[in-house]
């Protein structure tokens, strides 16, 4: 019998959970640190789905389908309508986001992730989204079929799971509220590259002043570490190490000891093709930012990095990191 694509309904919980855990389980296998399952996935999965299924106006737009043969789940689609941040101009309207726990069991039909994907991508499109996106490990099931529809790289998320210590630097200090007029410099640098890489990135008009607000606030809050560069009593880079959160790591998995730097800019990265001459002081930079989580008691970082940003990628692995997830991107014809 041939498989049908269907909206999933709350009565389908109790067989969702299960296959949405063994997902979880074969990320796990992949990097443990990064990808660690809760003791609890069980109930977590099964809580998000109820709250996502019955809920009649979850704040951000989530949608499963539900891949069936002989009545029988051999797969699901998991996907959201993305919120833009409020520095971006969000030029075509939130994109739609296929998750990277999408997934099909063993024995499913060959066609059965292929017409998954189709049918996330028309759900996404009725929803509004002109820009799809669609997330997956190395080697996970996703990446083949996604290549197979025309989707290429835009995001990665680089990864290591061996963090270091504190590293002495006198050229890197914490940063202070007379550091921001700065960072906000920096920040529209990082932007007008992010933007040339690609229009998905277009800066908001109001991004300095929302982005300056946003720093100062960063200050205040304990929860993540903030340092500068300097050279010559000249701010030259920044760095924001933070918590991880539930936007980058389905409810499966624990991300209380993970770590995120997205925020991270040098002069040394302004070219992307190339590294700058001062890539040991924007590494001491990164590295600061790196050993905050450490000493925060976190086991594994992820960085946030466009995939055509090859200079910073390029000093990223140098510094031991490896790719750990791919955000692909789409456009609606």
């Amino acid at each position: 019998m041939s498989v049908t694509i269907r909206d999933a309904v709350p009565a389908d919980i109790d067989t969702m959970v299960p296959l949405v855990v063994h997902d979880a389980r074969l990320r796990e296998a992949s990097n443990p640190h990064l990808w660690r399952v809760a003791p609890d996935a069980a109930d977590r999965i099964a809580r998000s789905l109820h709250d996502t299924l019955a809920d009649g106006a979850p704040r951000i737009r989530h949608e499963w389908l539900v891949a069936e043969r002989d009545g029988s789940v051999v797969g699901l689609a998991h996907s959201i309508l993305l919120p833009v941040p409020p520095i971006y101009a969000g030029l075509f309207g939130p994109p739609g986001l296929i998750m990277e726990d999408t997934v099909v069991v063993n024995d499913a039909p060959d066609s059965t992730l292929d017409m998954l994907l189709i049918a996330a991508e028309t759900d996404l499109a009725a929803a509004g989204a002109q820009v799809l996106l669609a997330s997956s490990v190395p080697k996970g099931g996703l990446e083949d079929v996604l290549a197979a529809h025309n989707y290429t790289p835009l995001t990665r998320y680089l990864a290591r799971s061996d963090l270091r210590h504190a590293i002495g630097h006198q050229q890197i200090r914490p940063a202070q509220i007379g550091d921001v007029a700065d960072i906000v410099r920096l920040s529209a640098q990082h932007r007008c590259v992010l933007t040339d890489i690609d229009s998905f990135w277009e800066s908001h008009p109001e991004a300095a002043r929302r982005f300056g607000a946003w720093m100062e606030k960063s200050l205040t809050l304990t929860d993540r570490d903030m340092f500068v560069s300097m050279v010559d009593g000249d701010i030259t880079g920044y760095a924001i190490s933070q918590p991880a959160t539930s936007l980058h790591f389905p409810p499966a998995h624990e991300i209380g000891a993970i770590g995120v730097i997205d925020d991270f800019h040098h002069v040394t990265l302004s070219k992307p093709e190339s590294l700058g001459p001062a890539d040991t002081e924007a590494a001491a930079l990164f590295q600061a930012a790196e050993a905050a989580r450490t000493a925060r008691g976190n086991q594994a970082m992820m960085v946030v990095c466009p995939a055509a940003w090859t200079s910073k990628i390029a000093l990223l692995e140098a510094e031991g990191y490896r790719n750990a997830i791919t955000w692909y991107k789409k456009s609606m014809p």
